[in-house]
């Protein structure tokens, strides 16, 4: 068989038998929280935990909200040296059965180019998209500046 046929085959399957792929019906959000911002002009940032109850991994692959105009997942890492580095997540896998906890300190939602100020007491609605073009919204709760959480 040569190298046509067998992308042909393979094109052929996947035409027949496309990739299972879950989407947010099959995920919960949970816990979602903000803290509030000083006015518009820093970043605003967003927890929660997206808990997969599928039989199959599913994939964020974006934000939507009326609040800011780049909302996106970032990872924190720091290196060896001590210097802490935040770096955009083009997608986010969420095995089947379980959970990522986007927390302080690793993976959080960035809330780029706010378009109002986050006051406490306010909430706002938050879109997470996945691969299969499917969302969970979750309405998020703006907590105090110096918030550690909703137990705080």
């Amino acid at each position: 068989m040569n190298r046509f046929s067998r992308a042909a085959l393979v094109l052929g399957l996947f035409a027949v038998a496309p990739p299972v792929l879950a989407g947010g019906e099959d995920v919960v959000v949970e816990d979602a929280w903000s803290r509030a911002s000083i006015g518009t002009g820093r970043p605003g940032v967003a927890y929660m935990t997206l808990r997969n109850t599928g039989a199959e991994p599913v994939v964020v692959t974006g934000l939507r909200t009326d609040l800011a105009m780049m909302p996106m997942i970032h990872s924190t890492t720091t290196d060896a040296q001590g210097v802490t580095r935040m770096s955009h997540m083009e997608a986010v896998e969420i095995a089947a059965g379980e959970a990522v906890a986007l927390a302080p300190g690793g993976l959080h939602v960035m809330l780029m180019d706010l378009q109002r100020p986050m006051v406490e007491g306010e909430s706002y609605t938050l879109s997470v998209i996945f691969a299969d073009g499917t969302e969970a919204t979750v309405d998020v709760p703006i907590l105090g500046i110096a918030a550690r959480g909703p137990a705080n």
